[in-house]
Parts: structure tokens; C-alpha cells; sequence
């Protein structure tokens, strides 16, 4: 039996119970994911960062290049979805471009972030060109994952078990952050980023099973 019993810190960490089959196949998809991810980076939240951001900037831009092709297929408007959707791919790319700087991934890594990506990228393509909702609950679950996994990030980072170091200032560029900032304020505004994610999807399934 799956534990989704979730730790809520205010209104940041939060759980959206399945409510169908559908959604027990995509919890289950991202809690088996996360299995894979403890077992090969542990603690190692800036490598874990990596690999996280590199599988989270696909489903943006799958999911915005399909509802391309379904407008101009059934020449009808996209209500927003497919600029919104190649807005997420281009916002996860950003985290990852900024963790890069931060943890250095090995050789070993970089194999395995290319692997990961091309295994995640065919995945996903034909979970949202058979079944778009149960793509948008995957990627919801997943942000859900990444909130928590920051949130450990940042307890260990305010634990004294990770180096402070200053943000990187492609970071700061982005986000419009101090000239001081440093890895607390890039975490921070990475989960933030990562919670909205969660709940947009959660609101794109809601919408198609609707």
C-alpha cells in the first residue's frame, strides 16, 4: 500500500488524492520513480536536482507541441494551454541550467540525465498522445515529489549539511534576486516555482476529466 500521507508546511506541501484508477496508475508511476531517484542520489539533493529538472523540463514540451497539433488539427483555439506548457518546459530548463552551476554533475551523471531524458521522453510523448489526462496527473505527482525534495534540501542546507554558497548568477538574472543571493533563496524560489507547476497540472487533469 502506497503511503500518501504528505507533511503540510502551511499551504506549501500538499497531496492531491487519486480519485480514479487513472490517477493510481500515475501516483504509482511517480512513487516508483522516486524509489530509483533515493537509491542512486540519497541526500544528494544538488545532484538529485539535476536529474529531477532535466526528467521535468520534457512533459512542458511535449505537452505544449501536441495541444499544438490537436488546435491546428481540429482548428480550434488552445485556451492559453500551449504557451503555458512551453512556459513550464522553459522554466524547468532555467532550474536545471541554475543546479548545474551549483552541483557540478559528474560524468556518470551527465550519461545518466541523457539516458534518463530520451527513456522519460518517449514515455511521456505517448502517455499524452493516448491519455493527456493521466500525463498532467503524472507531472502534478511529480511536482508534488520535487516540493518535498526541496524542501529536504533546504533543511539540511539550514541544518548546516550543505554549503551556503552564493547563487549563481544566471540565477539571480532570472528570478530577479538580490546580488547576494545564495542557494537558500534559489531553493525557495525553486519550490515555489515547483508548487505552482503542481497545482496548474493538477487543475489541467481536473479539466480534462471533466
Amino acid at each position: 500500500m502506497l503511503d500518501t500521507t504528505y507533511r503540510h508546511d502551511g499551504d506549501l506541501i500538499t497531496h492531491t488524492p487519486p480519485k480514479d484508477v487513472h490517477d493510481r496508475i500515475a501516483l504509482r508511476t511517480v512513487k516508483f520513480m522516486r524509489v530509483v531517484a533515493d537509491a542512486f542520489f540519497s541526500k544528494r539533493y544538488g545532484h538529485r536536482a539535476v536529474v529531477l529538472e532535466t526528467v521535468a523540463a520534457v512533459p512542458g514540451m511535449v505537452g505544449g507541441l501536441l495541444q499544438h497539433l490537436k488546435a491546428i488539427r481540429y482548428i480550434r483555439e488552445d485556451e492559453g494551454w500551449i504557451r503555458e506548457l512551453l512556459d513550464e518546459a522553459e522554466n524547468e530548463r532555467m532550474h536545471l541550467m541554475t543546479f548545474i552551476r551549483i552541483a557540478q554533475p559528474s560524468r556518470f551523471e551527465r550519461i545518466l540525465i541523457m539516458v534518463g531524458q530520451m527513456v522519460f521522453y518517449n514515455f511521456y510523448f505517448f502517455l499524452y498522445l493516448l491519455a493527456p489526462r493521466t500525463a498532467h496527473r503524472v507531472v502534478a505527482y511529480l511536482e508534488e515529489e520535487a516540493v518535498i525534495s526541496y524542501t529536504q534540501y533546504l533543511a539540511e542546507l539550514d541544518a548546516g549539511n550543505v554549503e551556503n554558497v552564493p547563487a549563481p548568477q544566471l540565477a539571480i538574472d532570472y528570478w530577479n534576486m538580490q546580488p547576494d543571493a545564495h542557494l537558500r533563496d534559489v531553493i525557495i524560489q525553486v519550490r515555489a516555482d515547483e508548487a505552482g507547476h503542481r497545482d496548474r497540472n493538477h487543475e489541467m487533469a481536473d479539466k480534462l476529466a471533466g
